[in-house]
């Protein structure tokens, strides 16, 4: 994903929602006319309604479009797997992420615990992807405990774990938070394309479903996903070990 994307889908869905919310307003003015036997003015509504809408339309398939293209580009890359440490390439992305965060709100803090099992094979992957997939999650962990503290008394200490071990002939990598969680009603949905919790200029949708395909059709493993609202969040990666 290149930063021109990533700034063209933020412009877009901007312009969607303006499109959403202008067929709002319109659909009240509709209303009235309705209620007021203003059936001419209604009608003229009703078309600019169905514009707005095929407009919304129009842009979603344009960015599904994009993003499934740019996934068949990354299958098609001469990227090798190389037998790779979890341990140090799951240290490095953390530090990473977390200074990256620490440049833009320095006002910001969070205690960090790993616990790396120190008896891991090497596995075979796409490290590059994989430091993907680990970047983003504790990007959104982070996103996640900076939104509780910023709701929450002095005491509440936020905190982000970073877990590696074996289990069975599956490699594990925890990343675990104690921010906001996620509610029950779009665990569902969290995987889906251009789904996102976050304002408007802040989530383009994409992390987590990137981070679905490239574990799952990638890799062969499995991302699970344990939350309660209010309590935090686990998010479990599991690679196979050939």
């Amino acid at each position: 994903m290149t930063d021109e994307f990533f700034g063209w889908w933020t412009s877009l869905d901007e312009s969607q929602q303006d499109a959403l919310q202008v067929s709002i307003e319109l659909l009240d003015e509709m209303e009235a006319d309705l209620k007021s036997d203003k059936k001419g003015d209604a009608i003229e509504i009703a078309a600019d309604i169905r514009q707005n809408l095929e407009k919304i339309n129009h842009h979603g398939k344009r960015a599904d479009g994009i993003v499934k293209n740019m996934l068949q580009h990354s299958r098609n890359t001469n990227a090798e797997r190389q037998q790779t440490n979890i341990n140090v390439l799951a240290d490095e992305y953390l530090r990473l992420a977390y200074h990256g965060l620490r440049a833009k709100n320095k006002e910001f803090n969070t205690d960090i615990v790993t616990h790396f099992d120190n008896d891991l094979p090497q596995v075979n992957i796409l490290a590059q992807d994989i430091g993907r997939v680990l970047i983003n999650l504790y990007n959104n962990a982070f996103y996640s405990v900076q939104r509780k503290q910023e709701t929450s008394p002095a005491t509440y200490k936020p905190i982000v774990e970073v877990t590696t071990l074996l289990k069975g002939d599956m490699l594990q990598i925890k990343v675990k938070d104690n921010g906001v969680g996620i509610p029950d009603a779009i665990k569902q949905k969290i995987m889906q394309p251009f789904f996102t919790t976050k304002p408007t200029g802040e989530g383009t949708g994409l992390g987590l479903s990137l981070s679905y395909d490239i574990v799952v059709k990638g890799h062969g493993g499995h991302i699970d996903i344990e939350s309660k609202e209010g309590e935090g969040a686990e998010f479990t990666i599991l690679l196979p070990v050939e």
